[in-house]
């Protein structure tokens, strides 16, 4: 069942996909993968985003960025998330 925001305290780590596609890893083992509306230029190759929220939770609404490497960290593409929707375990 898709959930709209996670606590931002409970992301124990994040995992890029592509440019569409962010894996939350929550603290107790669960993985929420958020599928953004819309792909994100650069995403999928930078591997890395920053947000900013006012809130204490990362929310389907909110906008992550892109942070570019090379030469020092520079912003690059501002895209929104997509709603946060459990997924199984992988096999180990």
């Amino acid at each position: 069942m898709p959930v709209s925001c996670v606590n931002i305290q409970n992301i124990r780590q994040t995992n890029v996909i592509d440019d569409s596609t962010i894996d939350f890893v929550m603290r107790g083992g669960e993985t929420l993968r958020n599928r953004l509306p819309n792909s994100c230029p650069q995403l999928g190759f930078e591997r890395a985003f920053s947000y900013s929220t006012s809130i204490s939770q990362l929310c389907s609404v909110d906008i992550i960025t892109v942070l570019q490497q090379g030469g020092g960290i520079r912003r690059g593409a501002s895209c929104g998330l997509g709603p946060f929707t459990p997924i199984a375990p992988q096999a180990r």
